[in-house]
């Protein structure tokens, strides 16, 4: 996924109209990269050039931005002492950097900044400017919270490290950046406290982004796909998060966070299925409402997967289990249906999927109206037309709002599409179809490994961690008690509170 080491290296010429044509020849044809030659020095006798993107650098006669500074001081520098200017940086600017050969000044000049060829001189100069365009720190949208941080990661990887270590301001914060992409180049960043991780799963992680060679990664969704280990598995073995303050927190746990810029989300790793039922401000509210609404959580991962099922299971094979009064009522509301219950509800599934997907895709406002509305029309005219039971779209109702319950979107989808496999089990096999289904779902989350972390954490191997860990898995033990940190990191590192002695 990195470029390869094999490619021949350019070095800085010293006389400038070298330099001016290898940039030419790069640059052919790309109508966007400005080439701006210059007279620099007292005298104006020392030729220079500036080669940027047009959207990405700031104006140059500016006294505000880092290139007008430098540029306009160096148009009054006299001409013998320009290069002891240039080699010591004598205005002390942070943002300048000097580079060695043409493939640094390139890749420099394409990350939004200006790179400056001075006549003479045998080093190019990277002037720190705007960068391209960006939204900068933008609202969190996918997770919500009543309490907390509003704040969202932006699509800018250097905007999303400072987020993280303006909250944890601490030089063992390590950021570790890669580039991946033979022609996209794209900056990656692991985000992550020295002494907390384990230092195999940092090279295992580095590993795994080096062991492709592609043209771009346009997204973190892409890493996260490639970097997989059991990439057929529905369940996501990286967890998402576009909020700074949960990727703080999680760093502080001993996890590794993965940024890639240009993407709003970044990727937390290990992960466990316990952690994707948790949200951020599980750790400011309460202990009482948080174990509440955690159980809910839990609660909503079985019906999104299983009440259609159960219910198909238990009016096709088991109505013993119903009273007689509810069986009536059943057999009432169906009177009529001309389709088979597994119909109905495969039918009222589907159309459910269909007008969730229409209203994630239409703008704005439209994609709540078109959500309820469109759920209330269709169900009620199916009812009236008599295709569907009104207990199929009560049901099928029920099954999509507790899709909705489960805060995570990446963790919701599994169920979602599990929930079509326990419709047919239900409906064929009864309840032991359901029981053989879940069987199999346990069997295989049972042999999921997420870096070496067990995917059911903490509900198996609890021992591994002494029981701490089943403080905070389905409810959550008042703060006071947390003391020690989770599985993920190192075992000499556990103890993260401890009450002072008076």
């Amino acid at each position: 996924m990195q470029k390869t080491a094999t490619e021949a290296t350019t070095p800085v010429s010293l006389n400038i109209k070298d330099n001016q044509e290898y940039v030419q020849e790069k640059c052919q044809g790309c109508d966007d990269i400005i080439q701006r030659p210059m007279k620099l020095g007292e005298g104006k006798k020392i030729s220079c050039l500036v080669v940027y993107i047009e959207v990405a650098v700031s104006n140059m006669a500016l006294e505000e931005s880092v290139i007008g500074k430098l540029i306009n001081k160096l148009w009054t520098v006299p001409d013998q002492e320009m290069y002891d200017f240039l080699k010591d940086n004598s205005l002390g600017i942070s943002d300048v950097k000097q580079l060695d050969t043409m493939e640094e000044a390139m890749k420099a000049m394409l990350a939004g900044n200006a790179v400056m060829f001075v006549d003479g001189y045998e080093k190019a100069i990277k002037i720190g400017s705007k960068g391209y365009p960006g939204m900068g720190v933008m609202k969190a949208e996918s997770e919500k919270v009543l309490r907390g941080s509003n704040e969202g990661f932006s699509d800018s990887v250097k905007i999303n490290t400072s987020l993280i270590r303006k909250r944890v301001r601490s030089t063992g914060l390590k950021v570790k950046e890669m580039q991946v992409g033979l022609r996209s180049d794209t900056m990656t960043a692991l985000v992550y406290i020295e002494d907390l991780i384990y230092p195999h799963l940092l090279e295992e992680i580095e590993e795994r982004i080096r062991q492709y060679e592609i043209d771009g990664i346009l997204e973190s969704g892409m890493l996260e796909q490639l970097t997989e280990e059991r990439w057929l598995s529905l369940f996501p073995q990286f967890q998402t998060t576009e909020r700074p303050d949960r990727a703080a927190m999680e760093v502080l746990n001993g996890r590794i966070i993965l940024i890639c810029d240009n993407s709003p989300v970044a990727l937390i790793l290990p992960t466990t299925l316990n952690s994707f039922l948790q949200v951020s401000e599980d750790r400011y509210n309460r202990f009482e409402i948080v174990s509440f609404q955690r159980l809910i959580r839990y609660g909503a991962v079985l019906l999104a997967m299983l009440l259609s099922g159960i219910y198909l299971a238990v009016i096709r094979f088991h109505t013993q289990v119903l009273p007689t009064n509810l069986l009536l009522s059943f057999a009432e509301a169906r009177h009529g249906v001309p389709f088979s219950s597994l119909v109905e509800v495969v039918f009222m599934e589907l159309a459910f999927e269909l007008i969730r997907e229409a209203g994630v895709r239409m703008p704005g406002p439209l994609g709540g109206t078109i959500g309820i509305v469109g759920g209330l029309i269709i169900g009620d005219a199916a009812v009236s037309a008599n295709l569907v039971s009104p207990m199929s779209v009560v049901i099928v109702a029920l099954s999509a709002l507790s899709s909705f319950a489960i805060p995570n979107e990446e963790f919701s989808a599994p169920f979602r599409l599990l929930k079509f496999g326990f419709i047919v089990l239900g409906g064929y096999f009864g309840i032991f179809g359901i029981v053989m289904g879940l069987y199999i779902l346990t069997g295989h989350l049972a042999g999921l490994v997420s870096f070496g972390i067990p995917y059911l954490m903490p509900f198996v191997g609890s021992d591994l961690t002494g029981y701490h860990d089943e403080r905070d898995a389905l409810v959550r033990a008042p703060f006071r008690m947390l003391k020690r940190r989770p599985i993920f990191s190192r075992r000499d590192q556990r103890v993260r509170m401890k009450k002072e002695e008076s």
